[in-house]
């Protein structure tokens, strides 16, 4: 198993939490021209208040070091941190073509769900594909993501006590 392939785990998926998606649409119309890119991860639906087994795409990770224009994007894999669990990949088509490129679906085999998000990046500029890169429904849903801000909870202190180790 490649670096690439231990990132995507499979899972039902049940959805993208609105914020994310709406993150994801203002995300590549920022990056306009170039290409936005980045690989979707999830959280147990338990742990967001849903009475359902399975993921909700709450979070993209976007690699450092992407390389992007205004056809492609390049993911430099080792720049990937090694916990990353992927449920599939995003990226945004600037010439607005939603719909995946040969290029796309070489890289579709990885992972569940797909999505493209296209210029001019309005609500429903976007749509999710499958491995194969076939249509599939994804349903937003609107739920009340974790509040990830404990993670920059720490103090001067506490980086210069982790510095003397």
């Amino acid at each position: 198993m490649g670096l690439l392939d231990a990132l995507f785990r499979s899972n039902e998926i049940l959805g993208i939490a609105e914020e994310t998606l709406e993150f994801a649409i203002e995300s590549s119309e920022a990056t306009h021209p170039a290409e936005y890119m980045g690989f979707l991860r999830g959280t147990e639906a338990s742990r967001l208040g849903l009475d359902r087994d399975g993921l909700i795409i709450t979070d993209i990770l976007v690699v450092p070091g992407t390389e992007a224009n205004s056809v492609s994007a390049t993911v430099k894999t080792s720049q990937i941190p090694n916990d990353v669990k992927a449920l599939g990949s995003i990226h945004s088509h600037p010439n607005g073509v939603i719909r995946p490129s040969d290029a796309d679906l070489e890289t579709f085999g990885r992972g569940s769900v797909h999505i493209i998000v296209g210029a001019p990046y309005r609500r429903t500029d976007w749509k999710a594909f499958d491995s194969q890169g076939q249509p599939t429904n994804l349903n937003v849903l609107d739920v009340d993501l974790p509040d990830n801000e404990e993670f920059f909870d720490f103090t001067q202190a506490d980086i210069d006590e982790e510095l003397r180790g």
